[in-house]
């Protein structure tokens, strides 16, 4: 019991200190924040401009090829990463894997460049 005790108590106090901290900064922004409400504070605010329409108002579908633009790129970056680091491990069979990969985001974006996704006006 005192074993199992020793090997948990870091763990533990490292729990409280956070639970404690925690604590302390919520109930000091309950505390110390300026509580001014305004029209434009409290108003609805969403994906870049306001709520002033019905929700099921249609979008421009470049909003859409753009967002997905980003979540591409964003998989690739995370790709990446650990392919670089393993970049020794994988081999040649990973380093052409890695390539098609890249080919095929390369030519989704020509893709997307060609239909104008890109074009913002």
């Amino acid at each position: 019991m005192d074993d199992l005790l020793r090997e948990y108590l870091p763990i533990l106090i490292f729990l409280a200190l956070a639970v404690g901290l925690g604590l302390v900064l919520i109930l000091a922004a309950v505390v110390l924040a300026v509580r001014r409400p305004d029209a434009e504070k409290i108003s609805a605010y969403e994906c870049g401009f306001n709520a002033f329409d019905d929700a099921r108002m249609k979008f421009d579908v470049r909003f859409y090829l753009v967002s997905i633009l980003f979540i591409i790129f964003d998989l690739e970056i995370a790709f990446l990463f650990p392919w670089a680091v393993a970049f020794q491990d994988v081999g040649l069979f990973g380093f052409w894997s890695m390539m098609v990969f890249l080919a095929v985001l390369t030519i989704g974006f020509a893709y997307e460049w060609k239909k104008g996704a890109l074009e913002w006006q």
